[in-house]
């Protein structure tokens, strides 16, 4: 029934399409509550809490991954190269703790989430992850006071947190069938109203990125491949074009894992056993039959696999932004950081 459902959700048709229908009432339902709430923000009824330096989020409408993350680490590396002092806000999904954590290199993924722990070790920058993001961005910034932006991976729909700008992402799947859920896979109503700033009024810039190759009216293409060689825990690099036509397996735990092993197929890499896993797998006890090969795996299920299988291969993926995109938050960004430094209410809640 939940497969037949995603496919109607996908616009792909089949008797989940019923099923859809039969859901309507609820997702009006869910649509009018998401409508009322967004109107207490904007109406001040709830506060929207501004931080004393400009933040993007980076989210997406559609339920399940879409590429957030590497979006996130591609911009977190750019501004790096701008010069600029960055941190990282993020939920922590699929953790054990629920108070906001400081995220190091060493930390536990059961504790912090996957792909926190992942944006620390790669990017080697300030995380932080909280249910509330305001109060994680106060924790990093009264750690690291020298920060001077934050990108938040996730959270479009967390209004509570003032945002400079927004990139939304969406995947080859579109807005689906494009309703809201449950009859649809759409948190929010799309086209998505602009959000007002908490401060000036004017809308905030919102830049829609696709990650599925294929990309709609007033949306920018992100160019993702996989890197051509592989890394061991301590470190160690090898070529992907090293094992020839060598057997391997490959596991992935991500929102998509056909996705991760066609790209090793298409690699040259001669993959003889695959295991896909649901997302945000937990790797503890996962099985490894070392005899079949050579284990290759994703970055976000490598912070959890080393800790067990530290042999096993990472196979780094590749996103670029688009230049225009990047040249156009750079301008915004500055607007931003000149606006926060003149106001004398920059440190304060809005």
């Amino acid at each position: 029934m939940s497969r037949a459902l995603i496919r109607a959700w996908n616009g792909q048709g089949g008797w989940g399409q019923t099923l859809a229908f039969v859901l309507l009432p609820l997702s009006w339902l869910f649509a009018g509550l998401v409508m009322i709430r967004r109107a207490l923000y904007q109406n001040g009824f709830y506060r929207q809490h501004m931080l004393p330096v400009p933040v993007i989020v980076v989210g997406n409408v559609m339920v399940g991954g879409v590429g957030k993350t590497p979006i996130t680490m591609a911009l977190v590396n750019h501004l790096k190269t701008r010069g600029l002092s960055v941190g990282v806000l993020s939920r922590g999904y699929g953790r054990m703790t629920n108070s906001t954590v400081a995220v190091s290199p060493s930390s536990q993924s059961h504790n912090v989430g996957d792909e926190p722990l992942l944006i620390a070790r790669s990017c080697r920058v300030p995380v932080f992850v909280g249910n509330n993001r305001v109060d994680a961005g106060r924790a990093l910034l009264a750690l690291h006071p020298d920060v001077q932006v934050l990108v938040c991976d996730d959270g479009l729909q967390h209004w509570p947190l003032a945002r400079d700008l927004e990139l939304c992402v969406f995947d080859e799947r579109g807005v689906g069938n494009g309703l809201m859920l449950p009859a649809g896979p759409l948190r929010e109503a799309w086209p998505r109203k602009p959000w007002p700033h908490a401060s000036s009024g004017k809308d905030v810039p919102c830049w829609v990125l696709n990650t599925g190759g294929q990309t709609g009216a007033n949306e920018l293409a992100v160019q993702r491949q996989l890197a051509d060689y592989a890394l061991q825990a301590d470190g160690t690099q090898r070529a992907l074009s090293s094992w020839g036509q060598t057997p391997v397996q490959a596991l992935a735990g991500i929102a998509k894992p056909d996705q991760f092993f066609a790209m090793l197929r298409d690699q040259g890499l001669n993959l003889c056993h695959t295991m896909a896993l649901a997302d945000h797998a937990d790797l503890a006890t996962i099985s490894i039959d070392t005899s079949l090969g050579d284990v290759l795996c994703t970055e976000k299920d490598a912070v959890k696999l080393w800790a067990h299988h530290p042999h096993a291969w990472s196979v780094p993926l590749q996103t670029t932004l688009p230049t225009d995109l990047l040249s156009a938050i750079d301008m915004h960004l500055a607007a931003a950081q000149h606006a926060k430094l003149s106001s004398p209410h920059g440190h304060q809640t809005a």
